[in-house]
């Protein structure tokens, strides 16, 4: 994917922002985009809380992926900042990549739909899952989705399966305007190892634990150190109840253990190195409505 493109004697930088419903592939499309694992993928609504970027570079261009939580109407004030980074991505973008699937109904949230259609900016209608779909399927939400963004290009693809993203990548450097790099090339993301240390775990909570768990627990890490051959990890999971604490930690502390293990194993094939971690639990019954507290999680920024 990282070929030449456009005029060789000049260079195209841009920002693309994924945005969508929950559920629809978001994540893994912007993973198999950049070849790396950057957002955590389950099939979770809400897995991902935060803009995470993700960088493409080649001899004369950059590509800026920008992942961003799946369109909900909130509840708390987490969820506010987790919207308010959705309607962030809608005026800073060079191109916008809208990804629906084969499931879900055309018409979820129609006044994001609406909002797209008052831009200037380049849309990029995205299907995604269309293994799991039928060619006669596939042909009617192609046409329902012409009638609703008529100024987008449609692009049906299987995030997963990989199919179709070389054309959606080509159409995505043939719209990126002219510009220098936005950030050193050497770079592929704008988060620290802090950051995906915190969210390998909080990925491991969302697949070991159900019902509400996973919506209210937060991961810091209190202690990020390297040493020569080893990183040595603290990290504490927030919980909202003292009831919950005790179920993620389980009977005898093995449900903290068996995420701490799977958490450690994945951090050592990401970071490629030895991981001591330790996970401790500790209950904040506001913290999903504490701004203060959101603020030191980074859902509100200065």
């Amino acid at each position: 994917m990282n070929k030449i493109v456009k005029e060789e004697n000049k260079h195209y930088s841009g920002f693309v922002n994924i945005m969508g419903n929950p559920n629809v592939g978001k994540s893994t499309l912007m993973n198999a985009l950049v070849g790396e694992q950057l957002s955590i993928v389950t099939s979770k609504a809400q897995t991902t809380r935060h803009r995470i970027m993700g960088l493409v570079n080649g001899d004369n261009y950059q590509i800026v992926y920008s992942d961003t939580p799946g369109i909900l109407k909130p509840g708390y004030k987490l969820q506010e900042s987790m919207m308010n980074f959705v309607k962030g991505a809608f005026t800073d973008a060079d191109i916008i990549l809208y990804v629906t699937d084969t499931v879900e109904k055309s018409t979820k949230h129609k006044e994001y739909i609406e909002k797209l259609n008052t831009l200037h900016t380049p849309v990029l209608l995205v299907i995604n899952k269309i293994d799991i779909s039928t060619q006669e399927k596939l042909e009617d939400l192609y046409n329902q989705w012409q009638e609703l963004l008529p100024n987008a290009e449609i692009f049906p693809i299987s995030a997963t399966e990989k199919f179709n993203l070389d054309a959606l990548f080509s159409r995505i450097v043939g719209l990126l305007p002219e510009s220098p790099a936005w950030y050193d090339k050497s770079i592929l993301t704008d988060r620290n190892l802090r950051f995906f240390a915190s969210e390998i775990i909080r990925e491991k909570i969302l697949l070991n634990y159900s019902k509400e768990i996973p919506y209210c627990t937060e991961v810091v890490i209190e202690s990020f150190k390297e040493n020569e051959n080893i990183y040595n990890i603290e990290a504490i999971i927030y919980v909202t109840r003292d009831s919950q604490k005790g179920i993620i930690i389980g009977k005898g502390g093995s449900s903290l253990k068996k995420v701490g293990t799977q958490a450690r194993i994945d951090m050592e094939s990401f970071f490629e190195k030895k991981v001591f971690l330790q996970i401790f639990v500790k209950v904040n019954p506001d913290w999903r409505q504490d701004s203060k507290k959101l603020k030191q999680f980074g859902y509100i920024q200065d």
